[in-house]
């Protein structure tokens, strides 16, 4: 009788594939409310990584971190009439504190735009104010009707950076820096997804912004995932706060302002992009364990010299833990760390002693080979980096096998079945945008003929990546 697979093959049904990961490989939990989420250890050490890497490469633009509350005066959201109207289906509103009905209501944070801003126009006063760059890691509720473990929770972490600028041009800028230099550069580099950079349609665009640029992940069932996202706010929010300063030139001039942010979506984005039927695989970059080293037997010179590669791999710069639960099965714990996708496996056995060797196995081309232990320290960064740009290439490779070039509605329809598809914006247009929609496909953004962000909407040669979405 065949022994029943540990996951769902992703084949059979993606969906469930993906929740028995969650599952298996500990990453999170459902939480005791309706569409949140308990984040386990495993998981969350994933999203620490994520931070710190994410939080450098903000600290690099001149962003300051700080902390704004969690409760927002509802008197807020009837501010800025865009923004409440995008975010009025989502908020979660509290009535009551300490036995009394409130004189006021307050809003859980969905975001921060409007009490930030409250504080932008307190602190900006003159020109030399600006640029003011905040950015706060933090989380945020959003009322969800279809929550799904990671992609859309009713609370979720998350980063959002606010910024005021003196010019229109240097906000402009900022953005697409933030854009490019941040969230593109990490999500290719760390995360080896292959993501799209374009421009959002009027349609698809955050509430109150006159522009909003996107990154795109192709997930491994065909389908997009908006991976994060970075937002020209023009002056919309500097009308309603009234955030304004005295330039140079001694005349009051209202800001210009960005915000932009990236969610623990960017995890149930690397399990869908990464993982396989044997489970997740983790970007060596990321992995908070890039080796483990496995003790087979509980031999004691066999539990010596798994502890001594371990402190050479550490010693090394590896990050590295020594498996020498014995007491458990060795094949339970490989299974376990394939599971998690911890990238390398060095396993330890009697046998390799003699032989002054150690089973090297690699989670993300698969397979096995004796490696001399004296020379792990050497080889394992090199395994590492091959890793890394294999997941890369494997991504890279999937968007382009499944996306089609279309010339109509019918095909971008038919095409977004098993993946993506290009069409040119001035042949689909709002119009098409609507008629997608009827077939659940949206207009994930808007790229230039030769894959740039486009600077407008209505650029000549914009070409639309059409897709269903999570």
């Amino acid at each position: 009788m065949a022994k029943a697979p540990v996951l769902t093959p992703r084949a059979d049904d993606f969906p469930r594939w993906y929740q028995d990961l969650i599952n298996k490989a500990e990453l999170a939990d459902n939480g005791p409310v309706r569409g949140t989420m308990v984040i386990r250890p495993y998981g969350y050490g994933l999203w620490e990584r994520m931070q710190a890497e994410m939080d450098a490469r903000i600290k690099e633009t001149g962003t300051q971190n700080a902390y704004f509350p969690l409760l927002i005066p509802q008197s807020y959201f009837v501010r800025e009439a865009d923004h409440v109207e995008g975010f009025a289906p989502e908020l979660a509103v509290v009535t009551h504190g300490g036995g009394k009905e409130l004189e006021e209501p307050a809003v859980v944070r969905p975001t921060s735009e409007m009490i930030i801003n409250d504080y932008f126009a307190k602190w900006v006063q003159s020109y030399r104010d600006l640029p003011l760059l905040i950015n706060q890691w933090a989380n945020v509720v959003r009322w969800e009707l279809r929550p799904r473990l990671f992609l859309r929770t009713t609370e979720f972490l998350w980063q959002e950076g606010h910024t005021a600028h003196a010019t229109y041009e240097d906000a402009r800028d900022f953005a697409a820096h933030i854009h490019r230099q941040v969230y593109e550069d990490f999500m290719v580099n760390v995360l080896a997804m292959d993501v799209v950079p374009g421009r959002k349609t009027v349609k698809e665009r955050f509430a109150g912004a006159i522009n909003t640029l996107t990154l795109e992940g192709m997930m491994g069932d065909g389908k997009a995932l908006q991976m994060a996202t970075s937002h020209e706010l023009g002056q919309n929010f500097a009308k309603a706060f009234n955030t304004s300063y005295l330039s140079k030139e001694g005349r009051q001039e209202l800001v210009w302002q960005t915000s932009w942010g990236s969610t623990t979506r960017m995890i149930g984005a690397l399990v869908m992009t990464h993982g396989d039927d044997n489970g997740l695989r983790v970007p060596p970059r990321l992995a908070q364990i890039q080796v483990v080293v496995l003790a087979i037997k509980g031999d004691e010179a066999v539990l010596a010299k798994v502890r001594e590669i371990g402190e050479r791999l550490k010693a090394a710069g590896i990050r590295v833990q020594v498996d020498d639960r014995t007491d458990t099965p060795f094949g339970r714990r490989a299974v376990d760390w394939e599971l998690k996708g911890v990238p390398l496996r060095v396993e330890v056995g009697p046998r390799d002693l003699e032989s002054g060797t150690a089973m090297v196995a690699r989670r993300i081309p698969g397979g096995k080979e004796p490696v001399a232990v004296d020379a792990l320290a050497e080889l394992v960064p090199g395994f590492l980096e091959e890793d890394q740009a294999l997941l890369l290439r494997q991504s890279r490779e999937r968007r382009e096998s499944r996306t089609a070039e279309v010339s109509t509605i019918e095909e971008a329809v038919e095409a977004a079945v098993t993946g993506w598809a290009r069409i040119p914006w001035a042949d689909l247009g709002e119009e098409g945008e609507a008629r997608l929609a009827e077939h659940a496909v949206t207009v994930r953004c808007l790229v230039a003929e030769d894959g740039s962000v486009p600077d407008d909407d209505k650029a000549p040669g914009n070409v639309a990546i059409v897709a269903r979405a999570y």
